[in-house]
């Protein structure tokens, strides 16, 4: 996935979730943030952010943000964008990285109560995938979720009944950022997402991370990196 037009800037200050003031060669530019979640430890005054220029002269916003340099040692490039990890994670599949014999692959899929990023077949067999994109970091550990997500639990008690209904299913975390040395949920901000992730692999559904490669210009999943549920219930 690849960003056009693409200019380096310095955070100020964030008003609300979908606003933040960045300053571009000396001037303050009000820009359009491509992520609702709070992003705290990440959107800093002082810190590098990366800004794609929309190109829509009849927008309110000129630019995007779709990163962050992360303050720590040494710095950590973020991709923030919340649409990327969707376009991601569906490269990854039709580059025949997910499923062998994959036959169909339909986003935005309802089923039951819930509407699921991905739909698959391949040949009889069926199956359900959300995807959750991960900006948050501590010490190499990837998590998730940055705040309380009763969508997030929602979703995980769905999968799980669609395992018991006969179909395949799957949460894929990518991890929009390099060097994870594994991922955990979020237990200390949401633990009823971590126990609901728990429950959801003891009912069968895949639990998987994905890490990627991130550029100001370019991000795309590399490898797989290990998931850390618990004592004595790491996913495969």
């Amino acid at each position: 996935m690849r960003y056009q037009q693409v200019k380096k800037g310095i955070f100020r200050d964030r008003p609300n979730r979908f606003i933040a003031h960045v300053e571009l060669d000396g001037t303050v530019e009000r820009v359009h943030v491509k992520n609702t979640g709070r992003c705290r430890e990440l959107l800093l005054p002082g810190s590098t952010v990366y800004l794609e220029e929309s190109g829509n002269p009849a927008r309110k916003t000129r630019f995007d943000l779709i990163a962050v340099e992360k303050c720590r040692e040494p710095p950590l490039l973020i991709n923030m964008d919340a649409q990327a990890p969707n376009h991601l994670f569906e490269e990854w599949v039709r580059a025949g990285r997910f499923r062998p014999g994959l036959t169909r692959v339909r986003p935005e899929t309802r089923y039951a109560n819930s509407r699921f990023d991905f739909y698959w077949e391949a040949g009889a067999v069926k199956g359900f995938v959300e995807v959750k994109g991960v900006t948050l970091e501590e010490d190499g550990l990837a998590l998730f979720p940055d705040a309380p997500t009763e969508r997030g639990v929602k979703h995980l008690h769905e999968l799980a009944a669609c395992r018991a209904a006969g179909y395949e299913a799957a949460v894929c975390f990518v991890l929009q950022m390099a060097g994870m040395r594994s991922f955990s949920p979020n237990d200390r901000t949401h633990p009823a997402f971590g126990q609901a992730l728990r429950e959801a692999a003891r009912a069968g559904v895949e639990i998987f991370a994905l890490e990627c490669a991130v550029t100001p210009e370019e991000v795309h999943i590399t490898a797989p990196v290990p998931v850390r549920l618990g004592p004595g219930e790491d996913a495969r």
